[in-house]
């Protein structure tokens, strides 16, 4: 995939938050989109369409993350308010909480049957829920971090942490090993790629570090673009040919895998880019902001 290939055209925007977007997902398809904002909702979209398709509301403070599981049925939600909210898409109903982290809740994922929710927390934790029994406990809890845990990951039998104590830790669930790589910086997003053979991590010294998962071992770094105070996110292109993330001046930013050059950046919002995500086959991508905006760009 050439760069004159990578989306950097605005097709739609999508208006309707009020105040500061902090997340926009795809689902697992890429036909809709979820975001979730400042405004303690949490919006479905068709991206493509420029279309606003549903309001979840229920949180109490501002909605920090926002996954949904592969069949578009459920969703999962964290935020200020310290809690985790399961909901039914199609009903908008809120079928559990869960309570447990002492303080803000920074991301959430199912993992891949979508029976088990991660959340990450400022109270330095990861934390399973179990979607299926009716406990509101966490099955395990995870406390080795020594600062706020801004990010998860899952694949088959790993969670993955970054923190804001500079490392990124992985935990193998079937055997209770725990592996920590430090950057020595702060860590506020990490993202797999496509192959899961690496791991992405957007750093508040606004570089981007590529690890190789197997050996820990740094491949790459990527910089130009501003990432001091903000919770950005980063990830591959859906080729895994390069590396995608926001600035807080507003640009996005695109990477060369290998070479880490900068092959495309242009301003996409008004004020902080705080979320990227990559469409799972086309050249699309949506994006959010501090501005109040989705954007939708394409080829």
């Amino acid at each position: 995939m050439s760069s004159a290939d990578l989306p950097t055209k605005e097709v739609n925007v999508l208006k309707g938050h009020e105040g500061a977007v902090l997340a926009a997902r795809f689902n697992a398809d890429g036909n809709y989109c979820l975001s979730c904002g400042k405004d303690r909702t949490i919006r479905l979209w068709n991206p493509h369409r420029g279309i606003h398709i549903k309001t979840y509301k229920s949180h109490g403070r501002e909605v920090r993350d926002v996954h949904v599981t592969l069949d578009n049925s459920k969703l999962i939600s964290c935020g200020g308010d310290r809690q985790v909210f399961y909901w039914d898409v199609a009903t908008g109903r809120v079928i559990r909480k869960f309570r447990g982290h002492e303080g803000e809740v920074n991301a959430v994922k199912f993992n891949e049957y979508s029976s088990v929710v991660v959340s990450a927390g400022y109270d330095q934790s990861l934390r399973a829920w179990d979607c299926r029994s009716h406990s509101t406990e966490p099955i395990q809890i995870i406390d080795s971090f020594s600062d706020s845990v801004m990010s998860v990951c899952l694949t088959k039998t790993e969670i993955i942490g970054g923190s804001v104590d500079g490392t990124v830790r992985t935990f193998d669930i079937r055997i209770g090993r725990e592996i920590s790589d430090d950057l020595g910086q702060p860590v506020n997003c990490i993202s797999m790629s496509n192959d899961g053979n690496c791991l992405l991590a957007s750093c508040l010294d606004s570089k981007l570090r590529l690890l190789d998962r197997s050996s820990g071992e740094l491949l790459q770094e990527y910089k130009g673009h501003t990432c001091k105070s903000y919770k950005l996110d980063c990830c591959l292109t859906n080729t895994d040919a390069h590396v995608t993330g926001g600035s807080e001046d507003g640009f996005i930013y695109f990477w060369d895998l290998v070479d880490a050059s900068v092959v495309s950046s242009f301003r996409a919002h008004s004020s902080v880019v705080t979320s990227v995500s990559y469409h799972p086959k086309d050249s699309c991508m949506i994006s959010a902001s501090v501005d109040g905006t989705i954007r939708v760009w394409k080829t």
